[in-house]
């Protein structure tokens, strides 16, 4: 692998049993994160302030993920595509609804679990009910489409999606996920 360019083996996001193996062989911790859940029971009414993206929003998409995250957590357009793939079902919504988007979240269902896959919202616009906007309605999308119960990760120095994530109502488990990464 290293002969095809790649310096670096970075795992997704494992719980506690399996990182311990990974860590024997030399894996070390590159992020954690908290895991939280969403029973789907009591969510507010649709906002109004999101709208389902479509193909030419792609570029806003890329473009919002850039600017939330750092380089490590950053999606490229093959990472979004997969993210999308991820689960049998997918939805991504975009706010605000006119004009070009400065956030997205991207939701999957598999069976009866839902997913916030992925929730970003460029910060100069953060603080502005967008990201309460994409998750209100998109946690809409997966009840209506039959997921019971959600569940999302963030890293567990992101206070601020953390506490977004609490005050929409989800709960925070009591364990969190790794990911590790080893050098080829």
């Amino acid at each position: 692998m290293h002969d095809a360019g790649y310096r670096e083996v970075v795992t997704n996001a494992l719980g506690p049993g399996t990182t311990v193996p990974l860590v024997d062989i030399g894996f070390a911790v590159k992020g954690r994160l908290h895991l939280l859940t969403h029973d789907l029971d009591h969510l507010p009414a649709p906002t109004g302030r999101t709208r389902r993206a479509g193909r030419r929003d792609r570029h806003a998409l890329l473009a919002a993920d850039f600017a939330a995250f750092d380089e490590f957590w950053r999606f490229d357009d093959l990472a979004l595509r997969e993210a999308t793939r991820a689960t049998p079902r997918a939805h991504t919504r975009v706010a605000p609804t006119t004009d070009d988007p400065n956030g997205y979240g991207l939701f999957g269902r598999a069976g009866t679990a839902g997913y916030v896959q992925r929730l970003a919202v460029t910060p100069e616009v953060q603080r502005n009910g967008f990201g309460r906007a994409l998750l209100t309605d998109g946690l809409r999308w997966l009840r209506a489409h039959g997921a019971r119960r959600a569940y999302v990760n963030t890293q567990e120095d992101n206070d601020r999606a953390l506490a977004l994530y609490l005050r929409s109502g989800f709960r925070q488990l009591p364990i969190g996920l790794n990911v590790l990464g080893r050098e080829l």
